[in-house]
């Protein structure tokens, strides 16, 4: 097989063909693991299900997210600059993309291109090739991964390599056998009588081992967990981020996908997964508590310093973009413009909110929820 630029193919593991889905060899060591995971989900549930407005208080944590499983792939920001373009693209599109770093824009795709999924779910569309492949063309859809045929899959043999080594570490199954590879596998992740756990975790190594595009193919794997888990009712909402238990375990995340396939070590993945879900779940609902008690907390700070029937429409508000300009504020939180100017003045001069852009001409102000950010970014 010829490699890539002179990489050393020595070390390389082969995709695994006529061998998915595979048979669970040894259920008895996972009983255990898998009640364990099952448990800290549904505790995260709940906690989800006991929030006022779970949309409003997580969506911190989703661009969160996105850098995480962005910086996988080499895609470096950070959430201030993701949500920093959030907050200009809801001036205009062109000029948040004109003023931002591509890597920035690309990580702020990743929460557009999962909303999108979200979006074609809840309107009854299933989990197909229809569905990643629309994902993926909003994810490519600026910057570098425009020139990696955002939307389609590959037709040249693709590797995942060790680039400070210069070695492949895998070689994913090729162009000809992909669609057959793909039906497989969406027949398998709709196929509801294996368990939800269990089968994401085989999807999830799957997808990855396919590999269908030339470029994005970690970050749309990613995605598809908390889309599988919401599905299926394991979750009541897909908002369940598991990148960072993967980038804070990257060598063991990609040696067991590996091991998988060279060995059919299928059993010690999805062991390693479900530890994943679990430490995943009791972080993230660690998380989402310390939001839901900071909105109790700034709920009764803006009553006090607001003293105003629009006080809740600001905090939540603020919440959902805790980097906005001023003129979103007034425009789209349903408060009228004067009292919205005279809230953003009275929020700064308490120290809540923190000017980054003073207004300047026609353009305004650009205002940071500290207290928020503070809690997300730790």
């Amino acid at each position: 097989m010829k490699t890539p630029n002179g990489y050393d193919l020595g070390e390389a593991v082969q995709y695994h063909y006529g061998k998915f889905p595979p048979v669970i060899g040894d259920y008895a060591r996972i009983v255990k693991p898998l009640t364990r995971a099952t448990a800290a989900l549904a505790r995260y549930d709940q906690m989800l299900k006991s929030l006022h407005n779970n949309d409003i208080l997580l969506a911190p944590l989703r661009s969160q997210e996105a850098v995480i499983s962005s910086r996988m792939e080499g895609t470096v920001s950070t959430l201030d600059e993701v949500l920093r373009i959030e907050a200009e693209f809801d001036e205009a599109a062109d000029e948040a993309h004109g003023n931002a770093r591509s890597e920035a824009v690309e990580v702020y795709l990743y929460s557009r291109a999962m909303a999108l999924a979200q979006k074609s779910i809840q309107e009854g569309a299933p989990i197909s090739n229809w569905l990643i492949r629309s994902a993926h063309r909003v994810l490519l859809g600026f910057g570098r991964g425009a020139h990696q045929s955002p939307g389609e899959f590959k037709t040249e043999q693709n590797y995942l390599a060790d680039r400070l080594h210069r070695q492949i570490l895998f070689v994913p199954i090729s162009p000809e056998f992909l669609n057959d590879g793909m039906e497989a596998l969406f027949r398998y992740m709709a196929d509801d009588d294996q368990e939800i756990l269990i089968r994401t975790a085989l999807a999830h190594l799957e997808f990855e081992a396919l590999h269908p595009f030339k470029d994005g193919n970690g970050r749309i794997g990613r995605m598809l967990i908390p889309l599988m888990l919401w599905k299926a009712g394991t979750i009541s909402e897909p908002y369940f981020y598991v990148s960072d238990y993967f980038e804070r375990n990257k060598d063991e995340y990609i040696d067991r996908m590996r091991a998988a396939s060279a060995s059919g070590a299928w059993d010690d993945w999805v062991l390693f997964f479900l530890s994943a879900l679990e430490a995943q779940a009791r972080q993230n609902l660690e998380t989402a508590e310390k939001i839901a008690s900071l909105y109790e907390e700034m709920k009764e700070r803006f009553r006090d310093i607001l003293y105003s029937k629009w006080t809740i429409s600001a905090l939540d508000f603020i919440f959902t973009r805790p980097v906005f300009r001023n003129s979103s504020f007034t425009s789209r939180s349903g408060i009228p413009g004067p009292t919205a100017h005279k809230f953003t003045r009275s929020l700064v001069d308490a120290g809540l909110l923190r000017t980054l852009e003073a207004a300047s001409g026609r353009r305004p102000a650009l205002y940071a929820f500290e207290p928020l950010l503070e809690l997300v970014r730790s």
